[in-house]
């Protein structure tokens, strides 16, 4: 998956915590927020006359979008290495959360199809027995198509 493959994959699934992400997918995404964080930054530091650590307008609306998003992707990741997405609370522990998450993240994920999905490096969907795959914990959103 290329970068605007994985902006679009990211925004199309904007509050979608089931499935599965893989890392090309969550670290594009994570690159894209970081450079629209920092563009925003300088363009707000620019028109506001704010030094670059203060937050400004623009990054603070910027940031606030990507947050539903980035927490879907991340949830996703984390169902590709076969585990639930309310790991995601370990972020709440600072370095020893962070650093076991950002672990995670650069991992291999599951090889084949896991309780929450397809391979997404695979290309086909094999369903199990049970005739589906285990739901994510995290309520799902309905979304009209």
């Amino acid at each position: 998956m290329d970068f605007s493959q994985a902006i679009r994959s990211c925004f199309s699934k904007y509050a979608t915590f089931s499935g599965r992400a893989q890392r090309s997918e969550f670290w594009f995404f994570s690159l894209f927020t970081l450079l629209g964080s920092i563009a925003l930054s300088i363009l707000d530091s620019l028109s506001f006359g704010l030094s670059l650590a203060d937050p400004g307008l623009l990054e603070g609306l910027f940031s606030l979008a990507m947050l539903l998003p980035s927490l879907s992707v991340t949830v996703r990741r984390l169902h590709d290495l076969d585990r639930t997405g309310w790991w995601l609370w370990l972020w709440l522990i600072p370095v020893i959360g962070w650093i076991i998450l950002l672990i995670w993240m650069v991992s291999k994920g599951t090889d084949g199809d896991n309780d929450y999905g397809p391979d997404p490096l695979d290309g086909f969907s094999v369903t199990d027995t049970r005739g589906g795959f285990r739901k994510s914990s995290i309520p799902r959103v309905p979304r009209k198509d």
